[in-house]
């Protein structure tokens, strides 16, 4: 209007009022990777960055949840940087997840046989599709490349899950699909005991919002938004967690959950289930043959039990990996546990002996964990660093060390020397494969690919992990997988 003065127009970032940028920086929509890129370009903004990123730290349940004492000991172990801390607390959130990478968000998830491939809300796979766990239809038996699966129109996928015969998948508007051998019941789609051949809505959870899924062995563990537990499918040793060894044919409402903390993470291992919840606390239940529940015994739990070793000591989990015949925690403050068969070394203590609670990984104190992974005798972790760690059996190559033999065992972590140059965002291993993704997008694949469950045709496996360019079937995005 005439006579009124026209707004200030500023230069540069310096000249804007601190508490603007503060207002800016504190939204909750900068990742900690933004503020660092951010403090690069403007050293004079260095001071409302590390704020920033104290305030966003502030702000997370997870890091609410510690005491003054883990919250010093966390800030200390990231070198006495907010932006680090804010990057570990984002890392840990997103790895059971999908991840932010430059080429949009991913997630990967490994299968027996097979691979899922999130990106940007699509879902690719490749592999056999024994079961239809590739969600392609009735005539694909193999897909050598990565390829589209098929969802209703608008869907948009945030979260997989992969198993031996059946795959499960989280929408953006919190239904749940799922597809694969539905004989046990573990798609949830009623006494429907044939196969289910393409990604089919769970009726059954209509109306209920769901964020995860996890899927063991003929049976499926599904996460709410408001942190509540739902399973169905086989319950042989009660992995289901209703106090009994009942199958279920559609999703029920674990019903011990509905009293505690909200629930942060499920997953779900050959016949027994993790539930993280929001105070720390893990919960077991199902078989405790390989001592997987962490309760000293091998007494099977058909309720949801707490790990006392953990409660005791006052260590709060925030995630929890289930192998096949071992399991892997890391807490709040980045160290890694595990507890189960020792198999190969696969718990990482330089032995093979087996352990019945929870065991801390000593070699490992001086790294700061933000993804733990278990699967067929052998363990990964990812560093805040984006570095790679690997150890016990590797099956195959999928443990990534060209210099040892396929059948060979690493008793103690150890990198992963040829992803130095990368930083690795997220890792997945199946039985004898095990697929990666870095921060810019890239996915290698290493190990086994008798049925093209890395994506490549014309071999067989490799012992490294190498990056190959082929046909975008996934639009502009780099794929990377063995080259022999």
């Amino acid at each position: 209007m005439a006579g009124e003065k026209a707004p200030r127009a500023f230069s540069s970032m310096e000249e804007l009022p601190g508490h603007l940028i503060g207002e800016v920086l504190t939204s909750g929509r900068l990742a900690a990777g933004d503020l660092a890129r951010l403090e690069a370009t403007c050293r004079s903004l260095r001071p409302l960055a590390e704020h920033a990123a104290s305030a966003l730290c502030a702000a997370r349940a997870a890091f609410a949840a510690l005491g003054p004492a883990a919250r010093g000991e966390l800030l200390e172990r990231c070198g006495g940087s907010w932006k680090k801390v804010l990057r570990f607390l984002q890392s840990v959130e997103s790895s059971s997840g999908t991840v932010h990478t430059s080429s949009g968000k991913m997630q990967v998830a490994t299968g027996r046989y097979h691979t899922l491939l999130v990106h940007d809300s699509s879902v690719y796979s490749c592999g056999s599709s024994l079961c239809g766990v590739l969600g392609h239809g009735p005539d694909t038996t193999q897909c050598s490349a990565f390829s589209r699966v098929p969802f209703p129109s608008l869907s948009r996928v945030v979260n997989i899950s992969a198993s031996h015969n059946h795959a499960a998948f989280v929408m953006e508007s919190g239904e749940v699909f799922t597809c694969g051998d539905n004989s046990s019941f573990c798609c949830g789609h009623g006494e429907v005991g044939r196969t289910i051949f393409r990604p089919t809505q769970i009726k059954a959870l209509e109306g209920i919002s769901c964020k995860q899924v996890a899927t063991g062995l003929s049976f499926t563990v599904i996460l709410t938004t408001d942190g509540q537990v739902y399973t169905c499918g086989s319950n042989t040793h009660g992995q289901l967690g209703h106090g009994d060894t009942i199958d279920r044919t559609t999703p029920k409402i674990v019903k011990l959950f509905e009293g505690l903390a909200p629930v942060e993470q499920v997953a779900a291992g050959a016949s027994y289930t993790f539930a993280v919840t929001d105070d720390g606390t893990v919960y077991s239940f199902g078989s405790c043959t390989n001592f997987c529940l962490g309760h000293g015994d091998q007494h099977d739990e058909l309720h949801p039990r707490a790990i006392e070793s953990f409660k005791r000591r006052n260590i709060h989990v925030v995630r929890v990996s289930a192998g096949d015949e071992h399991a892997v925690a890391l807490d709040a403050l980045g160290y890694v546990y595990t507890w189960g068969r020792g198999y190969c070394g696969a718990l990482g203590h330089g032995d093979e002996n087996d352990k019945t609670n929870p065991e801390l990984i000593s070699s490992l104190k001086s790294q700061v964990a933000v993804q733990v992974c278990a699967r067929k005798r052998k363990t990964f972790v990812i560093t805040d660093e984006g570095s790679v760690f690997a150890f016990g059996w590797m099956g195959f190559g999928s443990l990534g060390f060209p210099d040892r033999g396929s059948s060979d065992k690493v008793m103690r972590p150890r990198v992963l020397d040829s992803l130095r140059d990368h930083y690795v965002s997220q890792i997945s291993t199946g039985l004898y494969h095990t697929v990666a993704v870095t921060n810019r997008g890239i996915v290698f694949g290493f190990g086994d690919n008798e049925r093209a469950q890395l994506g490549q045709e014309y071999i067989r496996g490799c012992l490294k992990p190498t990056e190959i360019m082929f046909q975008k079937s996934m639009e502009d995005i780099v794929i990377a997988a063995p080259s022999g």
